[in-house]
């Protein structure tokens, strides 16, 4: 996947660039929005229709800013203008994480994902998330994914740090305990 990084990682510069020089350019509302693309694109029926020579560049816009669940703004369709222009719908997904990264990087936090055995109301989640910045050091942006598998507790994964506090993890330490 390294190719897909390399060819990934000018958009989300040129991107990112544009949106802090941009006066009024709200880099979260721009995050969501990439994020809303990227997962368009990484539809494999629109990845097909993309491919197929008989379809223009011009129809693919059209289909993903039809299917697009909010009105994008000006730059958001001159970006995916140009990566569709420039055949790197392929990449979007990965465009999309890497400025996710940079606008992380600027704004001092990082993205984390809760895995719990059972959904959480806001309350929790808010007070999980102010003991969870302590813990790094550093703000968090939570996401919530339902686990049943951990059987309890939860597992929180930022960047490539994992804190497992799950009782499936506390089994498998047991387990490794008793037979070594």
């Amino acid at each position: 996947m390294a190719e897909i990084a390399t060819i990934a990682r000018p958009y989300a510069e040129a991107l990112f660039k544009a949106c802090t020089a941009g006066v009024g350019v709200d880099l979260g509302a721009a995050a969501a929005w990439v994020d809303e693309l990227a997962a368009i694109a990484a539809n494999p029926q629109l990845r097909q229709l993309s491919d197929n020579p008989k379809v223009s560049p011009e129809q693919v816009f059209d289909v993903i800013t039809g299917v697009a669940k909010s009105a994008l703004p000006d730059m958001a369709r001159n970006f995916l203008r140009t990566v569709i222009d420039n055949g790197r719908l392929d990449a979007l997904p990965e465009v999309a994480a890497q400025f996710r990264a940079l606008v992380n990087r600027s704004s001092g936090s990082s993205d984390a994902v809760v895995y719990s055995a059972f959904p959480m109301d806001s309350a929790a989640l808010d007070g999980l998330g102010a003991s969870l910045e302590k813990r790094f050091g550093r703000k968090l942006n939570l996401t919530v994914q339902q686990d049943e598998s951990l059987i309890g507790g939860i597992r929180v994964v930022v960047g490539d740090e994992v804190l497992d506090t799950s009782v499936k993890a506390r089994l498998e330490q047991m387990k490794a305990a008793l037979t070594a």
